[in-house]
C-alpha cells in the first residue's frame, strides 16, 4: 500500500490538524501566530508506568540507530503520557462529513476572506514557489488554508509526546515509532529546537502538517537559512515543501490546473466519477458548463458529482490524483480546489445542495442550531454543522421534551424550535 503524507489521520471528510475534523476556527490565533488556550487535561502529561517503561526502552534503541545522547535528552524533557491522544486517535470516523459540511468548515466566507488577505501577503513567495515547482500558487495556497487556517493554527502539542503515546499506545505502533525517529533526527539536524517541535495531536507539523517521515523526504530549504523550518511564523519553507511533495516523482504535471465547479442540464444522467473522463469540449456538449471559464488547461478532466446529480459538480484535472496523495480524501481534494478558485477571486458554490438525509438544507440545520442557544443550550458556531455540542443539545432537548432520545435533527425537531 502506498503511503499518503498523512496515511493514520484520513477520514471520509479529510483531516484537520490531526483528523476528527473538528471546527477549523477553534484555537483562533493572532498576528499569525498560535494563540494558545489552556490545554485539555488529556492533552497534558500523566503519570503511566507502561509508558515510561517503554520510553525508557526506547531511548536505548534511539542510541543504538545513532541519535546522540544529548538530543534524545532534550527531545523528551517535558514530555509525557497523554491519554487524550489514544482516545482521538481511536475515535477518528465518530464524525462522518459531507462535502457540503465539509466546505463549510474548511472554506467558510470567513476563511475566505482571511485567506485572499494571506494569498495577497505572500504572493510574490508563492509566484516564486509556482515558478520552481509547477504548481499553481493558489492551489498551495488552499493546501495552506485548510490544513492550518493560514498558518494561524499550526498546533501546540509536542510532537514527541504526541508519537511516543501512540507508539507506546500499539495499536499503530510501528506505524507511530517510524515518525518518532524521524522526529528525533530533524532535532538532530537542527532544523528547530525541541520546544518548537509541535504540531497536532497526531504529530502532523506545522504550516502544512507534515508528518515527520513526509518532511524527511520532502521538506525543502526555499529560503537558504540552513534549515528547513515549517513551524515558525515565516511560511516560506512549509509552502515550498508542500509544492515540491505534490511534484514528486512527476505526480503534478505541470500543464495541467486542476480543476473547477459546473452546473449541470437539468436531469443530468451522463457519465461522472474519476474513471470516466473526457475532452471539455465534450462535457460542454453534454451540458455540463464551467461556471467560470478555467484559465488553466485542465486535460481531459473527470466529472465529480460529490452531493449526488442535484448538487454542485466539478470537472477534475489529471492533478487531482496529486492532490490525493496529500490526502486520500476526495472531500478534502474538493475543498483544495474549491477554496483555491475563491481564493483567486471566484464566487461561492453556484448550485444549491439538496437536502441531507434528515430532508433539512442548511438554513433549516442552523435554524435548529439557533433555536437550541436561544434556549440555552451549547452549541457552538451556528454554522449548520452538527457535531458533538449541537447532537448533545439535541439529546438534551429531546429529554425535555419526553421525546425519544436520538441526538439526530429532524423536521419535527426543526418545528419545534422554530
Amino acid at each position: 500500500m502506498t503511503l499518503t503524507r498523512r496515511m493514520m489521520m484520513l477520514t471520509t471528510g479529510a483531516s484537520l490538524l490531526g483528523g476528527c475534523v473538528p471546527n477549523p476556527l477553534d484555537g483562533l490565533t493572532q498576528a499569525g501566530q498560535n494563540f494558545l488556550r489552556p490545554t485539555p487535561p488529556d492533552l497534558q502529561p500523566t503519570p503511566n508506568a507502561g509508558y515510561a517503561q517503554w520510553v525508557a526502552n526506547f531511548k536505548s534503541r534511539a542510541e543504538a540507530r545513532g541519535i546522540h545522547p544529548v538530543t534524545i535528552s532534550q527531545a523528551f524533557r517535558g514530555t509525557g503520557y497523554l491519554p487524550g491522544v489514544v482516545t482521538r486517535d481511536r475515535n477518528q470516523a465518530e464524525f462522518s462529513r459531507s462535502f457540503e459540511d465539509y466546505l463549510n468548515l474548511v472554506a467558510s466566507e470567513a476563511k475566505v476572506t482571511s485567506g485572499r488577505a494571506a494569498f495577497t501577503n505572500q504572493s510574490r513567495l508563492l509566484r516564486r514557489i509556482e515558478d520552481q515547482y509547477g504548481v499553481p500558487r493558489e492551489v498551495v495556497a488552499a493546501i495552506w488554508g485548510v490544513e492550518s487556517e493560514f498558518g494561524t493554527n499550526r498546533g501546540d502539542i509536542p510532537v514527541i509526546s504526541a508519537t511516543s503515546t501512540l507508539a507506546y499506545d500499539g495499536r499503530r505502533a510501528a506505524f507511530f515509532e517510524a515518525q518518532l525517529f524521524a522526529a528525533l533526527r530533524i532535532l538532530e539536524q537542527g532544523h528547530t529546537a525541541a520546544e518548537n517541535l509541535k504540531g497536532s495531536w497526531a504529530g502532523a507539523m506545522g504550516h502544512t502538517q507534515f508528518i515527520p517521515t513526509t518532511f524527511a523526504a520532502h521538506a525543502v530549504d526555499f529560503n537558504g537559512d540552513g534549515k528547513k523550518d515549517i513551524w515558525s511564523i515565516d511560511p516560506t519553507d512549509a509552502l515550498a515543501s508542500t509544492a515540491a511533495y505534490l511534484r514528486e516523482g512527476g505526480a503534478w504535471q505541470s500543464q495541467f490546473g486542476v480543476g473547477c465547479e459546473v452546473r449541470l442540464p437539468q436531469g443530468y444522467s451522463g457519465p461522472s466519477g474519476r474513471g470516466a473522463p473526457s475532452t471539455l469540449a465534450t462535457w460542454i456538449a453534454r451540458g455540463v458548463v464551467p461556471v467560470v471559464t478555467p484559465t488553466r488547461n485542465l486535460g481531459n478532466p473527470a466529472l465529480l458529482l460529490p452531493a449526488g446529480p442535484n448538487g454542485p459538480g466539478f470537472l477534475v484535472s489529471p492533478n487531482f490524483s496529486a492532490l490525493l496523495r496529500y490526502n486520500a480524501s476526495d472531500n478534502y481534494a474538493l475543498g483544495v480546489i474549491y477554496l483555491a478558485g475563491r481564493l483567486t477571486g471566484a464566487g461561492p458554490i453556484s448550485t444549491p445542495f439538496p437536502p441531507d438525509q434528515y430532508g433539512l438544507l442548511i438554513e433549516d440545520r442552523r435554524a435548529i442550531q439557533g433555536g437550541l442557544k436561544a434556549r440555552g443550550y451549547q452549541i457552538g458556531k451556528i454554522d449548520g454543522v452538527f457535531g458533538r455540542q449541537t447532537e448533545a443539545a439535541i439529546r438534551a432537548f429531546e429529554a425535555e421534551r419526553g421525546w425519544p432520545i436520538t441526538g439526530q435533527p429532524s423536521q419535527t425537531l426543526l418545528t419545534a424550535l422554530r
